[in-house]
């Protein structure tokens, strides 16, 4: 909804969904799905032009890199750097906002299943 210059967005959907973007950047959310519950976390990503910031709203999330695992806490920015493996799990009532560089894709990403102590 656009009100006087003021664009007011949401997303109350499941798993993840770009939200808005302008120029060179992209607002993101995940929600709870059952793909990002913690027993589900095995694969890892990376992307290799760009870095990716996630921010937790609501609930609780890990954010797991390859070689340690970060309870996110509300008020902080997490800057997952350029081609720094990771991956996320999310509690029933998560909500995390996301961005990062409107061109991050599967054309400059890479993906590989997470090890057993991830």
């Amino acid at each position: 909804m656009i009100n006087d210059g003021i664009e007011i967005l949401e997303y109350t959907g499941e798993g993840y969904s770009r939200v808005m973007s302008y120029g060179a950047w992209r607002v993101a959310m995940i929600n709870y799905s059952e793909r990002f519950e913690e027993k589900n976390l095995n694969l890892l990503e990376r992307h290799m032009l760009t870095d990716e910031v996630f921010v937790i709203l609501e609930g609780e999330a890990i954010l797991v890199s390859d070689k340690k695992r970060y309870k996110m806490e509300k008020n902080k920015i997490y800057n997952v750097k350029k081609a720094v493996w990771h991956a996320i799990a999310l509690s029933k009532d998560a909500k995390v906002l996301i961005v990062e560089n409107i061109e991050t894709g599967k054309e400059n990403s890479e993906y590989k299943i997470a090890e057993k102590e991830v």
